[in-house]
């Protein structure tokens, strides 16, 4: 099943089910006005969502076009949005360029920052930013979205309560960073609001590729109409999104809607650091990944960040190459 929120005059907009091909949606306000209220009552509402989806796959159902451009972040804003890193390699990246010794923990437990989750960007948004200073740099992921989970949920009750499966453009400000990360308490100001890609799915319409609670299927992420990264979301993922929810619950109950983000998809190579796609690698999921290894092979950077006008798009697309939640498509923009 597949569910989009299109835009009204409300902050949470309206919950559609949508089509298979992502051309057509249904309205289901009688089920349930918004996403977030599908999600506090799933048992009831998700039975009758699938049905709704199955009657539109036959032509059953009153339809409507579907368009992309008209969608909201499936969750408009969200109690709780926490990010991982499950893709220990870009940690691992980042710290040798920097020269700091990664402790052998990080292989063993999480990282993971509660992000604002106030106010999500529509997945067409533009990405403003006062300052092209700041460092400005996409990151494509994969989140989860899950149903109520208790605290010190095990690994397999959390990966239970896993509900729908969603893209991310995990805005950074990466020169804000280390001042930040530099006074011991974490992320604020150097990350800005995140967009989510048009369609959320339920884990059964990814078939095989849903796998030990991994999404084994390349991430598309194209910077300025060029391929950026082809990274497989299934390699390479150390931690995967059962393991990251009960890292979230161990100390807490999470409520229906939490959304929990895997952190920037990434592939070794041979053992070694990422190649870009023109070198016969699969390339990066965000710039600061390519700088790192320009800057170890290097000793300095060569790849900019994000400037105004730079365009980013992320999808991630089936067996048959068809679009599954359909595209991000951001541009940097001034105030």
């Amino acid at each position: 099943m597949k569910l989009a929120t299109l835009a009204n005059d409300s902050r949470d907009g309206v919950l559609v089910v949508v089509s298979k091909d992502l051309t057509q949606c249904s309205a289901v306000g009688h089920i349930a006005p918004t996403m977030q209220a599908a999600l506090d009552n799933w048992a009831v509402c998700g039975p009758r969502l699938g049905r709704v989806a199955e009657s539109l796959e036959r032509g059953y159902q009153p339809v409507q076009r579907f368009h992309e451009r008209d969608a909201m972040s499936p969750l408009p804003r969200a109690f709780q949005w926490a990010d991982g890193s499950a893709y220990v390699n870009h940690v691992e990246l980042v710290r040798k360029a920097r020269g700091v010794e990664m402790p052998e923990s990080f292989w063993t437990v999480p990282l993971m920052y509660q992000g604002g989750s106030d106010s999500f960007l529509a997945p067409r948004a533009p990405i403003i930013v006062e300052d092209e200073a700041y460092g400005i740099d996409m990151e494509g992921e994969i989140a989860v979205v899950v149903d109520d989970v208790p605290m010190g949920a095990s690994r397999e009750e959390a990966l239970q309560a896993v509900r729908l499966i969603m893209l991310v453009n995990d805005v950074s400000l990466r020169n804000l960073i280390p001042a930040e990360l530099g006074k011991g308490f974490g992320f604020f100001q150097s990350k800005p609001s995140s967009a989510f890609s048009p369609v959320a799915v339920t884990p059964d319409e990814l078939g095989d590729a849903w796998q030990d609670g991994k999404v084994h299927l390349p991430l598309s992420v194209d910077y300025n109409g060029e391929p950026f990264g082809r990274a497989d979301a299934g390699i390479d993922m150390t931690f995967d999104f059962g393991t990251l929810v009960a890292h979230a619950a161990k100390t807490r109950r999470l409520c229906a809607g939490t959304i929990i983000g895997s952190g920037t998809v990434s592939n070794k190579m041979d053992d070694g650091p990422g190649k870009s796609i023109s070198e016969g690698g699969v390339g990066y999921s965000c710039i600061a990944e390519i700088r790192v290894i320009e800057t170890i092979n290097k000793r300095v950077p060569s790849t900019d960040f994000m400037t105004y006008g730079s365009k980013v798009r992320i999808e991630m697309l089936d067996a048959h190459g068809k679009s599954i939640f359909g595209a991000i498509e951001q541009t940097v923009q001034a105030p």
